[in-house]
Formats: structure tokens, sequence, C-alpha cells
């Protein structure tokens, strides 16, 4: 038997869903309550649909081979629409940026996704980023800008100017986002002229 904020949970397999809820990211225990009620109030519909979307998900879910991207098809959508200008790639840290960038709708260039930022307090050292793929592509003709779009905190400006140098031998432009964006946020948080000013505004480093 488990509490849940101020409920005592004894059914074992409704635990154990609660339990997996309340490992999804900035879920507390209230919240993830109130999200298994709805979805055991609504078993016929809501649920039944939530099972169908995850198991089709987890069956044809991919990661990009080019830009680390996930999507259904590999290499991704973004990376294979032609229409996109070949010629601009922003480094994000995370596909939630990514997808924060998308979301603005402006930007129409291709992208790459380290997987995270370099950190000396939690450990994340240049051989947990991809920073090998990002050289590689930037070392094509076709690439002439890199747009360096982290977060506007330590870990993001240690990255950023890691990149910086691991790209000194690359014949491109390097750019980075304006200070519209606050310090120590992140760009999945901003709202979407924040992100369209800080893109604008950007700047050779």
């Amino acid at each position: 038997m488990i509490a849940y904020g101020w409920i005592l949970v004894k059914n074992h397999k409704i635990e154990r869903l609660l339990s997996q809820i309340c490992r999804l990211p900035s879920m507390g225990s209230r919240s993830a309550l109130r999200i298994v009620l709805h979805l055991l109030r609504h078993k016929e519909t809501v649920l039944s649909q939530l099972i169908s979307s995850l198991n089709e998900i987890k069956d044809n879910i991919v990661e990009c081979d080019i830009c680390n991207n996930i999507d259904t098809c590999n290499p991704c959508s973004i990376c294979c629409d032609h229409a996109r200008d070949s010629s601009t790639m922003c480094v994000v840290s995370d596909i939630a940026d990514l997808w924060a960038i998308e979301n603005a709708g402006f930007y129409n260039g291709k992208y790459h996704v380290l997987g995270n930022k370099l950190s000396a307090v939690s450990g994340i050292t240049p051989d947990d980023i991809d920073i090998n793929g990002l050289h590689k592509r930037t070392n094509t003709p076709e690439i002439k800008e890199v747009i360096i779009a982290l977060s506007a905190d330590l870990d993001g400006q240690t990255t950023m100017f890691y990149i910086k140098d691991r790209l000194s031998d690359s014949d491109v432009k390097i750019t980075t986002l304006s200070h519209g964006v606050p310090i120590g946020s992140d760009l999945e948080y901003l709202d979407n002229g924040t992100i369209i000013t800080a893109f604008n505004q950007r700047h050779i480093i």
C-alpha cells in the first residue's frame, strides 16, 4: 500500500501504474493520481486510445542517423525535406529544443541534436554529446552556417565555446542566439516571439 499525497492506494496494479506515471519528468504524486483516475474513469475511450498510441510509437519511433532527431522514419522528415535550407544547421542540446524552434514556424534549415550539454557538476563530458557527428557534418561543402542554439546557462555557454573550438578547422560561419534568451532559461520554455527574436539577432562568436 502506497500513499500518494493524502490518498492511500491499496490495489497493487493501480499502484504500479501510479509509480510509472510518477517517474515522468516534473510529475508529482497528486498530478499522477489525477491522471490515473481520469484514465480509469474513461478506460474505454481515453485509456484505450492512449494504449494504442503508445504501442504505435513504441513500434515505429526511430532515431535519425543524421541529426539524432526522433521520427517514424530514418533519416527523419526534416533531414529528408529537400525544400529546407541545407546550408544552415541549428545545433540544439535536446529534441525538445528542436520542437520548440519548429513550433515557432520561422526556421527552415537543418538541425543537429547533441543529446546533452557539457557539465562538470553532472559529469557530462565530450564523449556524452554527439560532437563528432556535428564535426563530420560541418566538413561538407553545403554547410555555410552553424547556429548554436543552446540555453543561456553555464553549461550551455561552456558547450558553445567547446563547439566553436572543435569546429575551428571547418569553413563555416558560427553564430549564436542573441541575449533575447534570458540567462539560465531553456529554449523549450520560451515563447515563440522570444525564440524568433533571438534567431533574427544572432551574432558571430
